[in-house]
């Protein structure tokens, strides 16, 4: 509507000459009528207030371990407590060049640069126009003259035009409520998803460690194995020894080996997937991740905080609560179609046969009015778009309260599996010890002939069932770490060096 009044009041330039009212008596009828506006605004529509959500007072999974653990530090980059400087060096490139935030932060700056426009409908709208013409009657025009006598008539017109809606319903404030609503709610969703792309590192490269590990559990005991065959055909060489036993120690340490090339793939799928989520092709970091490296030593046990305190820091959340926020305000713009809207015109300019008059006293030209547009007629349409606008907002309380209770579950879930996964790991720990004592033990009694050959085998079996579960424990312990992290979530965000990092590239 702003910019057809413009165009408006560019068209009937040509008529203000004469039919324009004096510049004081304009003021004097448009003034009181603008003061009477601005005296009456208000913003249709419903205020946002803030949800209730279900907020228990504590975790109900939550041990007394991790009830009595140092609360983490709200701002703590929780990679950087595992003492891993290769983890701390792939968190940074993956943030500073991951594409999934990158796509993120252009739909932030996107929101940003949409309500910065819709701020600017607060203001007048300003443009300026010139034309310079030349014209000649036709015949029918002027009948009976002849053409030479038809002289060409020559226009210059130059000219500023304002038009301001005059914002009494809100309609425009609740415009740009919506659109800075809009504009938090995508630097959340930012947020959320460099908590995602962190996890996701963190998580991929202890699995890493972790395959490393059992591949080199594997290949460790293949090695036993193959000893213990080489024993084994050395006796039936000697002729004290069986076909038997040697076909069964054979085929123990083929079943090893089948081990590895399934681990060696799981190996460098997890090199893949690192690589990509710091934004460099799938072979980029074969060479660096290929050397082994060991699991870190789990932190010390952290306490989750209160829910209340939870909902508070967690991005999702928030940026659902900011959807919502825009949702309701939207309601808001769409009332506001149900009341007249009023816009306030002006132009001024000048007008002249002759450029050299063009900006003489006697070529200026001007106009103000003050316009009403109330499509009351159309109400049918209008209340469909707020019934809809409700709907909306509907769907998104409903959204909100979805993230709530998956922020929820997610920590429950986080605090039964850290806990649980180190209670594991130490039976595992344990279990892989005495496994290893009762395959060396079995060895040693085998070849003084106190055991049989069966024995030996069933004892390197344990051995490597125990040792490879351990690594499978030790990862899950550290990967469940890493998840608790995750669903705090924390302050660390607003640290994270994406902008300046690709700003500076």
């Amino acid at each position: 509507m702003v910019r057809s009044s413009v165009a408006t009041s560019s068209m009937v330039t040509s008529s203000m000459v004469t039919s324009a009212p004096r510049r004081g008596s304009a003021w004097r009828v448009a003034m009181p009528a603008l003061a009477a506006a601005l005296l009456a605004a208000c913003a249709v529509g419903p205020d946002y207030v803030r949800p209730t959500s279900p907020e228990p007072a504590t975790f109900a999974r939550a041990t007394p371990e991790q009830s009595a653990a140092t609360p983490a530090p709200a701002d703590d980059a929780f990679w950087e407590r595992f003492g891993d400087p290769v983890l701390t060096g792939l968190v940074e490139e993956a943030l500073a060049a991951n594409n999934d935030l990158r796509v993120a932060l252009s739909r932030y700056d996107g929101a940003n640069a949409l309500l910065r426009e819709s701020k600017f409908d607060q203001l007048p709208t300003i443009t300026a126009h010139g034309t310079a013409s030349r014209s000649r009657l036709s015949a029918d025009q002027a009948p009976g003259v002849p053409r030479d006598a038809r002289e060409d008539v020559d226009s210059y017109d130059v000219n500023a035009s304002a038009t301001w809606e005059l914002d009494v319903f809100g309609r425009v404030r609740r415009n740009v409520e919506a659109n800075r609503a809009g504009a938090e709610a995508t630097a959340n969703d930012l947020a959320a998803l460099q908590v995602a792309i962190v996890g996701d590192v963190a998580r991929n490269y202890f699995e890493l460690r972790g395959l490393q590990e059992r591949l080199r559990v594997a290949r460790d005991n293949a090695e036993n194995q193959r000893e213990t065959l080489r024993l084994v055909q050395a006796r039936f060489d000697a002729g004290r020894g069986t076909e038997f036993d040697t076909s069964r120690a054979r085929a123990q340490l083929e079943t090893t080996l089948a081990l590895v090339p399934a681990l060696e793939a799981d190996v460098a799928v997890a090199e893949h997937r690192i690589a990509v989520l710091t934004g460099r092709t799938p072979e980029a970091l074969i060479t660096e991740l290929d050397a082994p490296g060991a699991l870190p030593a789990l932190p010390d046990r952290i306490d989750a905080g209160t829910p209340g305190e939870l909902l508070r820091r967690r991005p999702d959340i928030a940026a659902a609560e900011e959807r919502l926020h825009a949702a309701t305000a939207r309601i808001g713009v769409a009332t506001a179609d149900l009341f007249p809207r009023f816009t306030l015109g002006g132009l001024i300019g000048s007008q002249a046969g002759d450029a050299s008059a063009l900006f003489g006293g006697d070529s200026q030209t001007g106009f103000v009015a003050l316009g009403i547009d109330w499509s009351f007629l159309d109400v049918g349409r209008v209340r469909a778009r707020i019934a809809a606008a409700d709907a909306n907002a509907e769907g998104e309380l409903a959204s909100y309260r979805q993230t709530v209770l998956l922020a929820l579950e997610d920590t429950e879930n986080a605090l039964i599996r850290e806990s649980r996964a180190r209670m594991e790991d130490e039976h595992r720990a344990q279990a892989a010890r005495d496994s290893a004592n009762a395959a060396r033990l079995a060895h040693v009694r085998f070849e003084a002939g106190a055991v049989d050959l069966f024995e030996v085998l069933d004892a390197q079996r344990a051995q490597l069932l125990a040792e490879d579960a351990l690594a499978d424990a030790r990862t899950r312990s550290t990967v469940s770490v890493v998840a608790l992290y995750r669903t705090m979530a924390g302050g660390w965000p607003g640290r994270m060096p994406l902008r300046e990092k690709i700003a500076k590239e």
